[in-house]
């Protein structure tokens, strides 16, 4: 299939419906930090952007939002696809994208140089939807926080070692900071900057 087939397929069927669908259970993700969750609507974005990824993209994405793609994803159809679909500009400076997109295996860069929000506005910050090859299995990290009522634990693939300094200096900017979701395949889980994250004892 070539660059502009693939950006004109594989959006949502009905697009108003199923955009509030994937909106609902994204909203329900964030209050409830860990679970994961599965994305119903089914799209067919251009590899290699995932399931879940390509479906809260066409929920949160549009003109008003720049969305910035790391090295893979913005070398393939993605771009095109996110264009025809949602309408969303694409920008190369992390500090200024609503939305970034990582595919699985991309080196995460420091989560600092995307926008953090302000004081007055700590909303207007990124959030960042990093792909992993799976949600289930990997080293297992403890949450606490808003949402959890004692502990959650959850055990990603492919997070890299410095996911957690990462994450601990964007909490210590709370209220400012930006939000994480995990997603694999047509799954995904939340990771609010609210959250805690530590790694379990073995």
């Amino acid at each position: 299939m070539d660059f502009k087939t693939e950006a004109l397929t594989g959006g949502f069927g009905e697009p108003v419906f199923h955009a509030q669908s994937v909106f609902k259970v994204l909203m329900d993700g964030m209050a409830r930090p860990g679970t994961i969750l599965t994305v119903q609507p089914d799209v067919a974005p251009p590899v290699p952007l995932g399931i879940a990824a390509g479906a809260i993209a066409l929920t949160l994405c549009d003109h008003d939002t720049p969305v910035w793609l790391s090295q893979g994803l913005a070398k393939s159809a993605v771009p095109e696809w996110l264009g025809f679909h949602a309408g969303a500009p694409l920008t190369a400076e992390k500090a200024e994208a609503r939305f970034a997109f990582t595919e699985a295996g991309a080196t995460l860069c420091p989560f600092g140089l995307f926008a953090s929000g302000t004081q007055e506005y700590p909303d207007r910050s990124t959030t960042l939807v990093i792909e992993l090859s799976a949600l289930e299995g990997g080293r297992r990290l403890a949450l606490i926080g808003p949402g959890i009522q004692t502990v959650t634990e959850i055990a990603p693939v492919g997070l890299p070692e410095t996911f957690l300094r990462l994450w601990t200096e964007n909490r210590a900017l709370f209220s400012r900071g930006i939000d994480i979701v995990l997603t694999s395949a047509e799954r995904f889980l939340c990771l609010p900057r609210t959250t805690k994250i530590t790694a379990t004892e073995i």
